[in-house]
């Protein structure tokens, strides 16, 4: 019998914690951060929660060789049951979207959950996997961006860091099983310098955005360079885990830059939150 724990780690529910930031960084670029912003953010949950489900049912055949106490082939969650889940929450985060945001939510919202859904089932194993992964993480910045007409031009600098972070994470977590070469970590370490050096860029509370982005770069940077020294499947999962837990950090520090301190720290704070979850769900 699947039980709420089951589904818990079926859609990795703490991991959410690095979505909310996605579209209040977009809402607070763009102008619009309010109450609407929490709907739009509920909405970015599902949709996550949404491509977590789908991915375990689209790799319900590997996964029974590589991960066989996930909960599809360990037989807690039956695929059918899975693929339910993930169409549920694929309409409640539409419904949530148009509620807070009306059609120009929906004008996001919709490509958004296609691009969720032709990441898990066509390009995730492909060339384009990195890059579709990161096209949704954009989408989820530009969500909260869309309650303005044209606010997606003053989104569209932290959907690209967003994107660029995501790119990173996805094209890590490809070696998740089988490890690395060292070729990998190092351009991912990389490309994380220069994420770090776009969230920095010159702006209002320039010491709160600096800050944040230096953290975010410790939290994350610590475990490339780990998995770098040694990558291995352990260390390049845990450089994955790092990149997701460590992403509210990034998140704040692009609030941040639109001088709104007080939703940059709350942003933030969703950081040590995943961090002590993740011990308990794994992320991954």
């Amino acid at each position: 019998m699947t039980t709420p724990r089951d589904l818990v780690e079926l859609v990795r529910a703490p991991a959410a914690l690095s979505v909310p930031g996605d579209a209040v960084a977009g809402a607070a670029a763009a102008g619009t951060l309010g109450p609407r912003t929490a709907g739009l953010s509920a909405a970015a949950v599902c949709l996550y929660w949404a491509g977590m489900a789908a991915n375990d049912w689209a790799d319900r055949d590997l996964d029974a060789k590589e991960r066989p106490g996930r909960p599809i082939p360990s037989g807690r969650v039956s695929a059918r049951t899975a693929l339910g889940v993930a169409a549920g929450l694929s309409a409640a985060g539409l419904a949530l979207a148009g509620l807070a945001g009306g059609r120009r939510a929906l004008a996001v919202a919709v490509p958004l959950t296609g691009a969720v859904w032709a990441y898990d089932v066509k390009l995730k194993d492909t060339a384009a996997g990195p890059a579709g992964m990161a096209a949704c993480r954009a989408l989820d910045v530009l969500l909260g961006a869309s309650t303005r007409r044209g606010g997606w031009r003053g989104a569209l600098v932290p959907a690209l860091t967003v994107a660029a972070h995501t790119y990173t994470v996805t094209a890590l977590s490809r070696r998740e099983v089988s490890g690395a070469g060292r070729l990998l970590p190092g351009a991912t370490l990389a490309a994380t310098a220069g994420v770090t050096l776009a969230a920095s860029g010159r702006a209002p509370r320039q010491g709160l955005v600096g800050s944040l982005a230096a953290w975010y770069a410790a939290g994350y940077g610590d475990a490339q360079v780990r998995a770098l020294a040694t990558p291995d499947a352990g260390s390049v999962r845990a450089a994955v885990a790092a990149g997701i837990t460590n992403l509210p950090a990034l998140q704040g520090a692009l609030v941040a830059r639109s001088a709104r301190p007080g939703a940059a720290a709350v942003v933030a704070a969703c950081a040590p939150i995943g961090r002590v979850l993740a011990g308990r769900v794994s992320p991954t």
